[in-house]
């Protein structure tokens, strides 16, 4: 979490957006029938697109309230 809140809001976007290409991509191997070649990465991806949307949403509700 660390790292992700040194990034710039443009570069975690585009992390999620990596990521969630990247799982659309397990995603559909898994839906093929193949065996993804590592199980746990999907679970890793969804983590890392969760962590990442929720350091955006901090600075959101941060930025809200120095405007009020």
């Amino acid at each position: 979490m660390k790292e992700l809140r040194e990034l710039s809001d443009e570069e975690l976007r585009r992390r999620v957006a990596d990521a969630e290409n990247d799982l659309l991509r397990e995603r559909g191997v898994a839906a093929m029938g193949g065996a993804p070649p590592s199980p746990g990465r999907m679970r890793a991806l969804r983590t890392n697109v969760a962590r990442s949307l929720t350091v955006l949403r901090e600075r959101s509700i941060a930025a809200e309230g120095r405007r009020r």
